[in-house]
């Protein structure tokens, strides 16, 4: 499906903000099939109420553009956004099945209000992963999404949608009846410590090199840059910083900036924080929790053309959202088969 060419003309005119959301749906599997194990299996009722939650959300807020991780079926995805008003979607890979109706490795997509011209799957450079000690068979743990959207007055800007490796240690140990308790607890311990260490390696490996690709595409291309999704992981840590790193060592600050700016990518949180807006005081939700810890692990990045710092920019972040209503006040009624991450939001508004 797509929109009439006037259509589409009549709203890149008219609309002065553009909404982008990241979205975790946590487990979008259409039954009868499983995600993980056997017995895990929407009903249709629960299906049909997890349905309703993602279409109300979409109707309340409005996104233009939103990226989706944890999706098992991107066929129902597609059926469910278009009929809610996206005529665009993208997705370039799919789950694994085992046993015929068992699904793992989710994927990620991207659905838009507006004409999506390409979709592609950024790759590792092999050469480089080998150089720094990774091997020339790394892959990411989830394919990435590129989709070049044509957005209003901006034009054609890439959208990336990730699920960054998650912090589940790669290693574990079950249980062995033979060995005494204390001797089960080390070989855990063990696994989780080695395991731990493997999937950060894995999670910051895959945003460096992500990271690579970006850069030498914005060099070839000159597109605006949007990286959205889940990132396992905050910012702040040192894991994933490479993100948004905006200095060079051994370069001097006055020349680096006359170039660095083109490429760099920054929060968009703390783009917010310098619109201007009345954020004095604003405190940023967390968009997991995890027993008695919260987190910020679901991000929306940009490149300089929505930074209101940068006098060439078009757009400005005028306002950055977190649903977090069925994590803080769950209903069940109504949120009994929601997700289990908040939904993080952005406005930019167009520059007058």
């Amino acid at each position: 499906m797509s929109l009439p060419a006037d259509l589409c003309l009549n709203q890149l005119v008219k609309n002065i903000d553009i909404k982008v959301a990241t979205f975790n749906l946590f487990n979008y599997l259409e039954p009868p099939f499983a995600y993980y194990d056997f017995d895990r299996i929407y009903s249709s009722e629960q299906w049909d109420k997890k349905q309703r939650w993602i279409v109300d959300y979409l109707d309340e807020f409005q996104p233009d553009v939103i990226g989706f991780q944890e999706v098992f079926s991107p066929d129902s995805l597609r059926d469910l956004v278009q009929d809610a008003g996206y005529p665009y979607f993208a997705v370039v890979d799919q789950a694994e099945v085992v046993d015929d109706f068992i699904y793992r490795s989710p994927v990620v997509a991207l659905a838009s209000r507006y004409p999506i011209n390409q979709i592609a799957s950024p790759r590792p450079d092999l050469a480089v992963a080998s150089e720094i000690g990774l091997g020339d068979d790394f892959s990411f743990s989830r394919k990435v999404v590129r989709a070049t959207v044509a957005l209003p007055h901006i034009g054609e800007c890439d959208c990336y949608v990730v699920h960054f490796k998650s912090k589940r240690p790669m290693l574990e140990h079950e249980n062995d009846g033979e060995l005494s308790l204390e001797k089960n607890i080390i070989e855990k311990l063990k696994a989780q410590v080695v395991g731990g260490w493997g999937s950060t390696i894995q999670r910051g490996s895959e945003a460096a090199l992500l990271m690579l690709n970006m850069i030498e595409r914005r060099e070839e291309s000159g597109l605006p840059m949007m990286l959205m999704g889940d990132f396992n992981n905050t910012l702040a840590d040192g894991v994933l910083t490479h993100l948004i790193t905006d200095d060079l060592r051994f370069v001097h600050k006055s020349d680096s900036e006359l170039f660095l700016a083109k490429y760099l990518l920054k929060d968009a949180w703390d783009l917010y924080q310098t619109t201007g807006n009345d954020t004095d005081g604003v405190i940023r939700k967390a968009t997991h929790y995890f027993g008695e810890t919260s987190s910020v692990l679901d991000y929306i990045l940009l490149s300089s053309e929505f930074d209101a710092c940068c006098h060439s920019s078009l757009f400005e972040v005028s306002k950055y959202e977190t649903y977090d209503r069925h994590l803080i006040n769950p209903i069940f009624e109504r949120d009994g088969e929601s997700t289990d991450h908040g939904i993080v939001s952005i406005t930019l508004l167009l520059r007058q």
